[in-house]
């Protein structure tokens, strides 16, 4: 390896020292999925194996398979479920190596049993139909599926979603009886509903999850095992770290591509915050702010296209528009998040004097060249979602193909250095490595982060057929118009609040299937378009990660930061901003998302306008433009900013003057000031 190269690997590193061994504890208190069991020697090969070929057969079973959707998506849940007792103990805590106790055996064959007993069955089951509730063997082996998914989400993805569908089945177990129907008979109709139909555990989320989700994050798991994560990193502190504030700055933008490829909000935050949040406190950021800024940009990792976590693929599913079309619709919105927390991390370093990091420290761009080839599966990826030749599954596929075939190439091809004189020389003490157990290892990463999802959407699944039999929707319809009296701002604040709340702990697939049954056709019968209302409730969504009381980035941010809990939270929600103000500009006027746009000119208009809106938002709220602002400015500030993201030319105009006005009077006071204090 070259030194400079060497050099600048070291220092980005150095400063995560002393953090790095508090991440795994970190993620086991933030991340379910970091809760796991403890396998040596054979059991680990077996798991291993196994998990490799059932992601494999996911890959198969999305392109070629034809069968029945009762019989794939009934094994597809069985083997989830088999392979989630496998994987996740029945508490936090140390496991014993090799251990699985009595009771989670006996769990793990009944319940995954159900699921291949209705994939064995399923033509049966569908003929039987409304009869099936007579047969006393049928209802309870479904009870058995239905409880095994329970237990297995408690494990993996928590108590708040758990919460939400044990109300909705008693809701729909009371509203069943209150129809004349008997305590059992409502019962069983409930697991015939659930467990025997499409309209439960298999309706649209679990068959998302077939379809596109669990390809996508293999395609993940390929692109993280080829060291594309590392490269952001380090091309982020090339491009923005000798600027004022630097390593906020790389945090920013390296969350930013990260969430290119990832769609989970606190193992970015660790990931990437192991690193940056040292970087910025020993450049002098406060620890909560710190914290902050890696937990709100890592959570707007969900909202970066061209993968957007798991819940813009049942976007595209619920709405019926290609998701190449919802990643081109995000576009904007998500630069606007992303400049928001860049412009926020600039005034804050600006106030407080701060410097960037020493340009002989950073990464030399001659070395990140050599490196883009990582980059060829993305834009594989973007080219083929773009083309609309292929189906989302296929791009998929054969991005996995270009990341195995980079994968390959990085590990197999010395790294070249160059000497001061610009000859090559190779690595010293680095020899190719022809192994290719990393592809097996990415395989079984892609089936271990797939397991929370699909469980999500399963339990998912739960709470949209008990809203659905019970014709609960319909009822919050009626509630929310009855309260907004019309008024569609009172009943997106509403429908915020829901979001945000229901996303307190419930992961942000689930949160969306939830909001997309429930409060999305609220939206749209007050005539919001019906992608904006599909959006809306995606961002509320995800922002419930990073607002207190529980915002679980937050606070794995702060882990590492050491900073407190509730003050980093509060300061992530000021920085993200952007993502509380955009749903409601793009709820009113949806040409934000590019919807009924009329021309290139506008799409310009609204582009540049939002981005100056932006700023100036971000600046009111810090409190620094060229000087320290005093607190009616601040105000005034902040309405012209948002005055600006509103799509309209009397709007930008208006909000654009104000801010010329606050800014040259601003510079004038400041130069003022800076003879006096010569």
């Amino acid at each position: 390896m070259s030194k400079d190269k060497r050099k600048d690997t070291e220092y980005i590193h150095d400063d995560s020292v002393g953090t790095m061994a508090d991440v795994e504890a970190v993620m086991k208190k933030y991340d379910r999925e970091s809760n796991i069991r403890v396998w040596e020697g054979i059991p680990k090969l077996i798991i291993h194996y196994v998990m490799a070929a059932f992601a494999f057969y996911c890959i198969i079973d999305a392109i070629f398979l034809t069968t029945l959707p009762e019989i794939r998506y009934s094994f597809f849940m069985g083997m989830i479920v088999l392979l989630g007792f496998l994987t996740f103990p029945v508490r936090k805590g140390v496991e014993r190596v090799n251990h699985i106790p009595w009771y989670d055996i006996i769990i793990m064959i009944l319940g995954s049993g159900a699921y291949f007993f209705y994939a064995a069955n399923a033509m049966t089951i569908i003929r039987l139909s409304a009869r099936i509730m007579a047969d006393p063997m049928y209802m309870i082996i479904g009870a058995i599926g239905i409880l095994a998914l329970i237990e297995l989400c408690r494990r993996c993805v928590g108590l708040p979603i758990l919460c939400v569908a044990g109300v909705l089945v008693l809701y729909t177990i009371y509203n069943g009886m209150s129809t004349g129907l008997s305590f059992s008979m409502s019962v069983m109709q409930l697991i015939r509903t659930l467990f025997y139909t499409m309209n439960g555990i298999f309706s649209t989320p679990v068959g998302v999850c077939v379809k596109y989700i669990v390809i996508f994050i293999i395609f993940g798991a390929f692109l993280e095992r080829t060291g594309v994560a590392d490269f952001f990193i380090r091309f982020a502190n090339a491009a923005v770290g000798r600027f004022t504030g630097g390593p906020a700055k790389v945090a920013v933008v390296a969350s930013a591509l990260e969430g290119m490829a990832s769609g989970s909000s606190v193992a970015n935050t660790v990931g990437s915050g192991s690193i940056t949040i040292p970087m910025m406190k020993k450049m002098g950021y406060r620890p909560e702010f710190a914290a902050a800024v890696e937990a709100a940009a890592s959570t707007g990792g969900q909202i970066m296209p061209p993968i957007m976590g798991a819940a813009a693929f049942l976007m595209a599913e619920f709405t019926g528009i290609p998701y190449g079309r919802i990643a081109v619709m995000a576009i904007l919105p998500a630069i606007l998040y992303f400049t928001g927390i860049f412009i926020a991390v600039h005034l804050e370093a600006k106030k407080m004097g701060m410097k960037g990091i020493p340009k002989e420290d950073l990464p030399k761009p001659k070395e990140l060249v050599k490196e883009l080839y990582l980059l060829l599966p993305l834009i594989a990826l973007i080219y083929l979602v773009g083309s609309n030749t292929y189906t989302m599954a296929y791009s998929a596929t054969l991005s996995i193909v270009v990341a195995i075939v980079v994968g390959v190439i990085h590990k197999i091809i010395p790294h070249i250095g160059f000497t001061k004189d610009g000859e090559e020389e190779e690595e010293e003490g680095e020899k190719p490595s022809l192994s290719f157990r990393w592809i097996l290892d990415a395989f079984e990463g892609g089936t271990r982060g797939s397991i929370t999802v699909v469980v999500a959407c399963g339990i998912a699944g739960i709470i949209s057929g008990c809203i659905t039999v019970t014709g609960l929707a319909s009822i919050l319809l009626g509630a929310i118009v009855s309260l907004s009296h019309g008024y569609v701002i009172i009943a997106l604040v509403l429908t915020m609040l829901c979001c945000i709340v229901l996303g307190m702990g419930v992961p942000t697939t689930a949160n969306y299937c939830i909001m997309a049954g429930v409060c999305a056709p609220i939206l749209i019968a007050l005539n919001v378009e019906t992608i904006a209302a599909h959006f809306f409730v995606f961002y509320f969504g995800i922002v419930a990660d990073i607002t207190p009381p529980v915002a679980l980035a937050a606070y794995a941010g702060s882990a590492i930061a050491k900073s407190d809990p509730m003050k980093t939270g509060l300061t992530a929600t000021k920085l993200a901003i952007a993502a509380f103000v955009v749903p409601y500009v793009f709820a009113f006027s949806p040409a934000m998302l590019f919807v009924n746009v009329t021309s290139v000119f506008e799409i310009i208009q609204i582009c540049i306008s939002a981005l100056i809106g932006i700023f100036g938002i971000a600046a009111g709220l810090n409190g620094f433009l060229v000087r320290p602002l005093n607190p009616v400015l601040r105000i005034i500030l902040a309405i012209a900013g948002l005055c600006m993201v509103i799509p309209g030319t009397i709007t930008d105009l208006f909000g654009l003057v104000v801010l010329i006005a606050i800014l040259g009077y601003e510079m004038g006071m400041k130069k003022k000031d800076e003879p006096a204090a010569a």
